[in-house]
């Protein structure tokens, strides 16, 4: 049975994937030193990690006995993308209202 891949938008919607982007964002860790941070249990935890890899926001290193957690830039790439397209679009509206408006005011 194949798991469906979430787009960017799901994985981040939930506020615990959040939360270890952000705390891997200060540096790499632990599967177990993340699951510390959370009142859930570590299979739970596992399984956010497993998602945020899947989804290309994180990868998985396997040192020595440990599993380090690592962020990467693939899974932000969407969200850039979908961000900077209304990025410009506002962009160009607001400056095409600060057009009209400048006209408006030098004709008075």
């Amino acid at each position: 049975m194949e798991q469906q891949r979430l787009d960017a938008f799901q994985v981040i919607a939930d506020p615990s994937r959040r939360q270890i982007l952000f705390l891997l964002s200060k540096d790499s860790r632990t599967i177990n030193s993340l699951a510390e941070n959370f009142e859930m249990s570590r299979p739970a935890v596992s399984k956010h990690i497993k998602v945020l890899n899947n989804a290309g926001f994180i990868s998985i290193e396997d040192i020595g006995r440990e599993r380090h957690c690592v962020l990467k830039q693939d899974g932000f790439n969407q969200l850039h993308e979908w961000l900077a397209y209304y990025d410009n679009f506002w962009g160009s509206k607001l400056q095409k209202l600060g057009d009209l408006l400048k006209d408006r005011i030098e004709k008075k």
